[in-house]
């Protein structure tokens, strides 16, 4: 399709050049559409009207003449050449926090594939974050080996996102979540505990000082995402020892000073995860919910010039939202919120949650006025899954972002040409973290497609939440009906899980039946295991371990797959320990398989009054009980 613009559209024609490859139209001086964009600022959105070849773009932002091209170019492929639409932004920054420091670190062509279809869903803004993945001056070992973006990829991504009108906001620690630099010795006059930062420390603050403008450099932004979330642990490390006892609030009042020091310095807007100052308001001081209030000694004492974001990703209830908001509202300035889209410590996006969580918590965001909306996509433990099966997600936040309610047919036909993804096999790849035993709709953190796959069927840790289900026949049917969405859609990401539900088809219970076959003294169940079952296992692994390799190496950098490999690898080898262990039994080397003698207990009691089976935020807590790293000191 040809298509011709004139009008207001210098501001975004680099954009417009950029989006022709992808939404299957091309520039020309005369097209068959001719388009005309005109720019108003006394509009908070857009309006699309095009008939009989001819249309207007009237827009506010650039933003908002991407997400109306699109419109109009998914009408059109619709066949229909008559379009009229009004749109008003509900919020001033709307857009996805990627999570570039779990190991993926996205190549830059990955990122621009993102920013492009962020542009035609109409987003404005996107956050990195970044804990140690960019490099600072005078620390060789900030981000080594981890896939670090040097100034000038950033730079570059910064001028790619430019002409979409997509801010790009730089998200660091500044205080906590620093595990991966303070781990290395160069970082030891730094470091407080395993992840905090050294406070009252010259040497801190020249860090902290250098990081900061690092970060900001490469961006047009003014804003920086300070961090500061989850420091329970601030002050009790080699703080301790050095400086004895002080109040965790009084420490953090500090450094946020000296913080929002530096940021004034480099005339920043610093916006940072309000949550250490509501646990600290809470009655426990390790949790909060919509009861806490904010006290007057912590709202008075806090810096005015702050933004206050309010993360939650698991909450249906809207009270719980309203209520929040309108506590960090106390501190003068007008909160942020951050939900969610699950694709973290599992193989699977979890809608179920995230959208139950989601719109109760945008629909509190419209009525409390909260201004700057973004979804994080966290990454925790390695980042197995795919950060894009994320899209009907941002497909979501975008459509709440021009409409004050949403209809989810219309979220779902905008997805589709938005991201060119069918929504419907997105959401079915919820079924990946659902086999029996989870409730239907489930809200609950369950993650079986993670723990099955690296629990080892020897020690059988989660043997016991499945072993009255029929998990293996669900995964082999899930197969299949994956398989069918992978032959139907250009979407290039079914692979890894169609593959993972084959695994699952016969390993995911085999635990069960090895502990079954043993205690029955089987035999002949032994040998069939251990001579077809086990080796077949292992093929299933090793085509999967191939695809998802294909997949990282194809979407990201290099750096952290080594990290899959190993785990990879380490189930290969103890599914092939498994085999002499039983040939051993069977032969008569040894009297008995002591792993099998061992009770099965449930690795999460409290799972069966549960709608879930269970969950496990880490790795080495699947796959062993046994020590895998040994640090006795926090620090």
């Amino acid at each position: 399709m040809n298509i011709s613009f004139k009008g207001d559209v210098e501001l975004v024609h680099a954009g417009i050049t950029e989006l022709q490859d992808a939404y299957g139209f091309t520039l020309a001086d005369k097209g068959e559409i001719v388009l005309t964009g005109k720019q108003n600022d006394q509009i908070k959105g857009l309006t699309v009207e095009l008939e009989e070849g001819a249309g207007t773009i009237t827009y506010q932002q650039p933003c908002h003449f991407f997400r109306a091209l699109g419109l109009i170019l998914e009408s059109l492929e619709k066949g229909d050449r008559q379009v009229n639409i009004q749109e008003t932004m509900q919020f001033s920054s709307i857009g996805p926090m990627f999570d570039l420091s779990r190991n993926m670190t996205m190549k830059l062509s990955t990122l621009k594939d993102f920013i492009r279809k962020l542009a035609i869903m109409g987003h404005n803004a996107a956050m990195l974050y970044m804990e140690d993945t960019y490099e600072v001056e005078g620390e060789p070992y900030f981000g080594y080996m981890r896939g670090r973006y040097s100034e000038q990829e950033l730079r570059e991504l910064d001028d790619y996102a430019n002409q979409f009108g997509i801010e790009l906001i730089p998200c660091i620690q500044t205080l906590a979540h620093l595990e991966e630099f303070l781990k290395w010795d160069a970082a030891y006059k730094y470091k407080d505990t395993r992840g905090a930062l050294l406070l009252e420390s010259d040497a801190t603050y020249d860090l902290l000082d250098r990081m900061i403008y690092a970060a900001t450099k490469p961006f047009r932004s003014n804003r920086i995402h300070i961090g500061m979330d989850e420091a329970e642990e601030v002050g009790r490390g080699r703080f301790l020892n050095m400086h004895g006892y002080k109040d965790r609030f009084d420490l953090m009042k500090v450094h946020l000073d000296k913080i929002v020091e530096i940021t004034d310095k480099y005339n920043l807007h610093a916006v940072m995860w309000s949550d250490m100052f509501l646990k600290l308001a809470s009655t426990t001081g390790d949790s909060y919910d919509k009861t806490t209030d904010l006290p007057d000694y912590i709202v008075n004492q806090l810096p005015e010039n702050v933004q206050y974001m309010y993360w939650q990703y698991a909450q249906v209830d809207q009270e719980h939202y309203e209520r929040m908001l309108q506590q960090l509202k106390r501190f003068g300035s007008t909160p942020a919120f951050a939900g969610g889209v699950w694709v973290w410590n599992t193989f699977a996006p979890n809608y179920q949650i995230s959208l139950a969580a989601s719109e109760p918590a945008l629909t509190a965001c419209k009525q409390e006025g909260i201004e700057d909306v973004f979804v994080t996509l966290w990454g925790d433990d390695g980042f197995e899954n795919n950060v894009y099966n994320a899209l009907y997600g941002l497909q979501f936040y975008a459509e709440h972002a021009y409409h004050r309610e949403i209809d989810t047919n219309h979220v779902k036909k905008r997805a589709l040409f938005c991201t060119g993804v069918d929504p419907d096999a997105l959401l079915a790849l919820n079924k990946m973290d659902q086999p029996p035993g989870v409730e239907e709709g489930n809200l609950r953190q369950t993650n079986p497609s993670k723990f099955l796959l690296w629990q080892d069927v020897l020690l059988g840790l989660f043997d016991k939440h499945i072993e009255k289900y029929d998990v293996g026949t669900f995964y082999e049917r899930l197969a299949e009906e994956i398989h069918q969405y992978n032959q139907q859609t250009p979407y290039r990401f079914f692979d890894v899980p169609e593959k993972l539900c084959h695994v699952l088809a016969k390993k995911a219970k085999l635990g069960v039946e090895l502990k079954s076959a043993y205690d029955a003294a089987d035999k002949e169940k032994l040998q069939h295991i251990s001579q077809q079952v086990i080796p077949e296992v292992i093929e299933r692994v090793r085509a999967l371990q191939s695809a998802h390799r294909n997949q990282w190496l194809s979407l990201n950098k290099p750096f952290g797959w080594e990290v899959l490999d190993i785990r990879y690898g380490g189930l290969l080898q103890r599914l092939d320990t498994a085999c002499r262990r039983i040939d051993d039994f069977l032969q008569g080397n040894i009297e008995a398989i002591d792993e099998l003698e061992q009770e099965r207990l449930y690795f999460s009691p409290a799972v069966e009054e549960s709608s879930g089976l269970g969950w496990s935020s880490y790795y080495y807590r699947m796959a062993s009980p046994n020590v895998f790293f040994h640090v006795l000191p926090i620090y």
